[in-house]
């Protein structure tokens, strides 16, 4: 198998928390403008929205981290002058 077409299984964990995070987070905000009938006991410190910036933070550094990048084929490099010059 060549290593250059492998995906790391983190870019696929990080998709999923980068999704979790915008959800959760776009729920939290949903919430602030439209407060539930009756709210948990600690909804003043609106957890959701921040565990889904953390989420959402640690998706984007993730994604960005393990992108599956596109691999340049290396130039074979010239002779340095010694190489050509010295001789045993």
């Amino acid at each position: 198998m060549d290593s250059r077409n492998v995906i790391s299984i983190w870019f696929f964990i990080a998709l999923d928390l980068l999704v979790s995070g915008l959800l959760i987070t776009g729920a939290g905000i949903y919430e602030l403008f439209v407060p539930p009938e009756h709210p948990v006991a600690l909804f003043h410190l609106h957890a959701n929205i921040w565990w889904g910036a953390l989420l959402l933070f640690i998706g984007i550094f993730y994604t960005y981290r393990f992108a599956p990048r596109r691999v340049r084929a290396k130039k074979p490099e010239a002779p340095s002058v010694e190489a050509t010059t010295w001789r045993s």
